[in-house]
């Protein structure tokens, strides 16, 4: 049994690319729900369905109050932010954070208010700090980083930032982050 009850994902220049390097490696019995944030404006609106087409897990964009599942993932809509309120998602139009809207560290937050050390975050390619905050409170509860190595990252700015302030996170290529990921929720590692 996996010590982690939710896996949540921030990226966002170069995100989809990341994003479906990791969720095309998921297999199907990836038992941890996948919460994302992903930095995009509101003419990107087909994010879910390209990244349901290379993945096996159902891929959504999340609705406000919808139920937390196992082996689902759900993005945070265009222009809300995407928050974890037990075993829910909530949206919210509340003011942008670090200029973006979804916030990563809106999401990485709530995740930690929620379940406290059993959050898996995973900061990707991003071209700002968004995320280094909620990624700092991710550790600081016991939860665990994976890191995509900022030497592969498109833009590595919230990858280097959040490997500078936190102390044990993992940092790893894209496959390598998709099979630790499925290790951690079949209860390896």
């Amino acid at each position: 049994m996996s010590r982690f009850r939710v896996v949540v994902i921030g990226c966002s220049l170069g995100g989809f690319n990341a994003l479906s390097v990791v969720l095309a490696a998921l297999p199907r019995d990836f038992n941890l729900p996948i919460v994302v944030a992903q930095h995009r404006s509101s003419v990107a609106q087909d994010l879910a369905l390209a990244l349901a087409r290379v993945s096996v897990l159902p891929v959504r964009d999340a609705e406000d109050k919808e139920l937390l599942q196992p082996g689902h993932v759900l993005l945070a809509p265009a222009g809300y932010h995407l928050l974890i309120q037990k075993d829910r998602v909530a949206l919210s139009t509340d003011l942008p954070v670090s200029y973006a809207r979804p916030s990563i560290d809106v999401l990485f937050e709530s995740a930690v208010s929620s379940f406290e050390h059993a959050v898996l975050g995973i900061a990707l390619t991003c071209s700002n700090h968004d995320g280094v905050e909620g990624a700092r409170k991710i550790e600081r509860a016991g939860g665990m980083m994976l890191v995509q190595d900022p030497a592969t990252a498109e833009a590595d700015v919230l990858p280097r930032q959040v490997l500078a302030v936190t102390k044990r996170s993992r940092t790893l290529n894209l496959h390598e982050i998709a099979a630790t990921m499925a290790a951690f929720a079949g209860g390896g590692l």
